[in-house]
């Protein structure tokens, strides 16, 4: 039970992560606001490539975790990471 808890905990810094990244690379990097950079990144295909970019923070959790011995709650980052990657995916496919 508690095992889960922790990989629940981690999935949702993972998550967080991602989306904080995302926003951040928007506001150092795009002349646009945060809004009209996610729909010019959705006319233009580049959706995939935005979010994969925020999941570089991912892996700041997933190391930080290693490192203080959170086993668990690192297997909660990765698992954020692989789900972003799927939805990546899947809108890749789909489009």
């Amino acid at each position: 039970m508690k095992s889960s808890k922790e990989i629940i905990i981690g999935f949702i810094v993972g998550i967080i992560a991602n989306t904080f990244g995302t926003l951040l690379y928007i506001l150092l990097f795009s002349d646009l606001g945060i809004v009209e950079t996610f729909n010019a990144a959705i006319e233009q295909g580049h959706i995939g490539s935005l979010l994969a970019l925020g999941a570089i923070l991912n892996l700041v959790a997933f190391f930080g975790f290693l490192r203080i011995k959170r086993d668990q709650r690192a297997k909660g980052v990765m698992l954020a990471t692989l789900v972003t990657a799927l939805v990546i995916m899947i809108y890749k496919v789909m489009s």
